[in-house]
């Protein structure tokens, strides 16, 4: 007996649904054994990985921060590759939309006003878009693979960063430490009560149910639906491609830009070398996890929240676990995420070795 997948008659009703939850299944169990490797009781290792994180009011507060820009990016990531464009920059532009946002307090930080953080914000929204539209000119112009440009402009936007804490916008006052200036009052966002979770995290819940009328309401939806799906159909309808390709750039851009200011102006307060833990990326299992859903999105942001916060968890209680470990279970994810989503179009299925393979009909292969 062997195993092989088989061809659907139809893609499945079902599958779309299961597959991410087999996906976190399979991520759960090979976990335990990683664990159980190490030698770690792999239930225990499990419950401070995906269950403390969730049982103290402070951890809540500290899942919802991480979520936010999560789902902020997420959510531009999956209008993106809806419309089958391949945005895999958006750490770049997160990282783009804090700097130009942080160079309102920086430069100018005398200026206390109710004006600074709105501007600081349209900064930060506009230095995101300006780093998406140079892979958009790239595919437009000179059809460039829109991977290539938007993830080497990552790494562009990180030495950017780099050097400018280090250099013209270290904080004199800082003991030669690589961060700029701490922002304050007006340069901050506002806080819901005494803890830790911004006003980012408003934004997000409203970013995610306006895309999701949007996405499911609106003629723009259709348009990126079906670009996506059959760009042909989408030619004959009358729809641009290349106008599908800049909107889902400049939203995705934007989007990561405002993460990335609310970053700077929330938890951290000021820009050093490392603004971001590797959300960009992250926000991209965020998005098939999600199923390129608005709303799955936001549910999916809260499951890689826990990662984060369970890496934390793991490395304070649980002997020889590294800072990596989060890293280790987002990319076992993703791997599953797009091993289950083979069975939306095929079917695993048992057959004997000893029969005879028969050559497929024209057409059916």
């Amino acid at each position: 007996m062997r195993l092989i997948l088989e061809k659907r008659p139809e893609r499945s009703r079902w599958m779309p649904f299961l597959s991410p939850l087999l996906a976190i299944g399979l991520t759960l169990v090979v976990g335990g054994i990683l664990f159980a490797a190490r030698g770690l009781d792999p239930l225990h290792a499990l419950y401070v990985y995906f269950v403390e994180p969730v049982t103290t009011w402070w951890s809540i507060e500290e899942l919802i921060v991480k979520t936010a820009p999560l789902v902020l990016i997420g959510v531009g990531l999956a209008i993106c590759f809806k419309a089958n464009i391949w945005n895999i920059g958006a750490e770049g532009q997160l990282t783009a939309g804090a700097i130009a946002g942080a160079a309102i307090p920086i430069l100018l930080p005398g200026w206390e006003s109710p004006m600074v953080l709105p501007l600081m914000i349209l900064c930060g929204i506009a230095g995101g878009i300006a780093w998406a539209a140079i892979p958009a000119f790239f595919r437009h112009r000179f059809g460039a693979s829109e991977i290539l440009t938007s993830l080497m402009l990552v790494y562009v936007a990180l030495y950017l960063l780099d050097w400018l804490v280090r250099g013209p916008w270290r904080d004199p006052h800082g003991y030669n430490f690589p961060h700029s200036v701490s922002f304050e009052s007006w340069q901050l966002l506002p806080t819901l009560g005494d803890g830790r979770v911004h006003a980012g995290a408003l934004i997000a819940l409203l970013v995610v149910f306006t895309l999701f009328i949007m996405m499911s309401k609106t003629l723009k939806g259709f348009e990126i639906r079906i670009s996506g799906e059959a760009p042909k159909a989408s030619g004959f309808g009358g729809f641009s491609r290349p106008r599908t390709l800049w909107f889902c750039f400049i939203l995705a851009g934007g989007l990561a830009g405002l993460a990335g200011i609310c970053e700077v102006a929330g938890p951290i307060g000021q820009l050093q070398p490392s603004i971001s833990p590797g959300y960009g990326f992250t926000a991209i299992i965020v998005a098939f996890l999600g199923r390129l859903n608005p709303v799955g999105v936001l549910l999916a942001g809260i499951a890689l929240g826990i990662s984060y916060l369970g890496g934390e968890a793991a490395q304070i209680e649980l002997t020889g676990v590294s800072d990596k470990t989060a890293r280790v279970f987002q990319g076992m994810l993703l791997f599953f995420i797009l091993a289950c989503d083979t069975l939306i179009l095929y079917r695993l299925r048992w057959i004997g070795t000893g029969l005879a393979t028969t050559t497929p009909k024209r057409g059916q292969a």
